[in-house]
């Protein structure tokens, strides 16, 4: 697994735009997370920067390899590729113990032997003066150790001054360092807390802008408060609003808050998602529909909506029914084949999943309804549609279906003019409407009452399959 050294020994060429997306490997990658990679992913491509991975794993009694092969399985199907990483966290804690012994030298962090009963009392005292909790110092010029306490470290925070945060999307943010405490940067173990890790790694990594949610606004005054007692420069920030579900509420697993894969799962093309996730935040004019290439070239942080947006899932929907109907067939096919796989079908029994996708992509918002409306190309069936059965495979369509398999199996080129040509010389040949003549053959050959146009579906089928099934339907109508 890649490894990040410290910063004269990384090897690394140091660009002007370096970003990084740091997720914590406690479950699955969700659309929040997704977004956020593709904001960093967009603005390093279009400045011709790196785009960072980083695991976040020092939680580990939560962090999982499951959740990491996750989060490696939701970028890889996205197509955000990373210039370098991944990286994990838990290979860095020598560094990370380095910096907090450096830290404790300089006189930025101390030891402190406060018990939880002694904590918990301080916060109870401070409540009831409707004082707010925080931490006061006491341990700040402690001396001696106290016996029988394993100590964590503080961050010594500066008492004066205050915080300027010229955020790229929030603005100008001031907090005063009087409404900040002393957090903790190592626990009673030894082991390093989020916001220490996340100062050695940017600083180490040479990020130069950090994009993320603006759930971590807070964390961002105590983060550079410790970027400057390290005389490291200070990366550019921009925190991106959170996404609400329909109902204003934080989005959840009920609005679709689900695993990027389970999108996968039902049917969505990757760039459907990506397209419907740069649009939720930003915007160019009144555009709608943006290829990967557009996106690069339009995307820029500084045109981040300040306030949250909303997850619309029929809006993703008619995104992904417009790449499958407008999308490469080859690329759309190539994923279509996952979906058939999942239905127990090998795509190398019948049709080029390629013109099947051409066929079905008008009618089918996802591949998953797309791979369910294809199984008869692929599939024979025992039993017909009853409805379908009852109103089309009657005394009355047998001749016409009779005739139909006489004409088709004397077809000397099997194509869709031809066949086309061949269903209407039937109707012709008996008097009778073409629908008379098409919807009976549809059911006949797969087993109910929808497919694409009856020429592509049996120039699909082949001639074998379909003079077998127009068979199996004049014995159905004649037992």
């Amino acid at each position: 697994m890649p490894r990040f050294a410290a910063p004269a020994a990384t090897g690394f060429h140091l660009m002007t735009i370096r970003t990084r997306f740091a997720p914590s490997p406690t479950g699955y990658l969700h659309v929040g997370g997704a977004r956020t990679a593709l904001f960093c992913w967009l603005y390093a491509r279009k400045h011709g920067g790196t785009f960072i991975l980083r695991i976040e794993d020092t939680d580990l009694e939560r962090s999982t390899a499951e959740s990491v092969d996750a989060i490696l399985q939701g970028m890889t199907w996205l197509g955000l590729e990373y210039d370098e990483g991944p990286f994990y966290q838990t290979h860095r804690f020598d560094r990370y113990k380095a910096v907090i012994q450096q830290l404790i030298d300089q006189g930025h962090a101390y030891h402190c032997y406060c018990s939880k009963e002694e904590l918990d009392a301080l916060r109870q005292e401070q409540m009831d003066n409707k004082e707010k909790p925080r931490y006061d110092g006491r341990c700040r010029h402690r001396s001696e150790p106290r016996a029988g306490v394993a100590p964590v470290v503080r961050f010594r925070n500066p008492d004066e001054g205050e915080v300027v945060i010229d955020d790229i999307v929030r603005g100008r943010v001031v907090i005063k360092n009087s409404e900040l405490d002393d957090l903790i940067i190592a626990r009673s173990d030894g082991s390093p807390t989020y916001n220490l890790t996340v100062v050695v790694d940017d600083m180490d990594m040479a990020v130069d802008i950090v994009i993320r949610g603006d759930d971590h606004l807070n964390n961002t005054p105590r983060q550079i408060n410790i970027l400057n007692a390290l005389g490291a420069a200070l990366p550019r920030y921009a925190h991106v609003p959170m996404i609400l579900g329909s109902d204003g509420a934080r989005l959840s697993k009920r609005h679709g808050a689900v695993s990027v894969m389970q999108y996968r799962d039902d049917g969505y093309l990757p760039e459907a998602l990506l397209n419907y996730l740069v649009r939720l935040g930003w915007s160019h004019g009144d555009q709608e529909i943006f290829s990967i290439d557009e996106m690069i070239a339009l995307f820029d942080v500084d045109h981040i909506n300040h306030s949250a947006s909303t997850f619309n899932p029929e809006k993703l929907l008619w995104l992904n029914h417009h790449y499958l109907m407008h999308g490469d067939p080859v690329h759309v096919a190539h994923h279509l084949r996952y979906h058939l796989g999942q239905l127990g079908i090998d795509p190398s029994t019948g049709p080029d999943p390629v013109g099947v996708v051409q066929a079905q992509r008008e009618r089918c918002k996802t591949l998953v309804e797309m791979a369910k409306a294809s199984v008869f190309f692929y599939q024979d069936f025992d039993g017909y549609d009853e409805k379908a059965a009852k109103k089309n495979l009657t005394a009355d369509s047998a001749p016409a279906l009779a005739l139909l398999r006489d004409q088709l199996a004397a077809l000397a080129v099997w194509e869709k003019t031809a066949l086309h040509e061949c269903v209407n010389a039937v109707a012709e040949q008996l008097a009778i409407k073409l629908g008379g003549v098409a919807q009976p053959l549809r059911v006949a050959v797969s087993g109910g009452s929808v497919s694409p146009p009856i020429d592509a579906t049996l120039a699909l089928l082949g001639r074998e399959k379909t003079l077998q099934r127009l068979q199996q339907a004049l014995d159905y109508m004649a037992s």
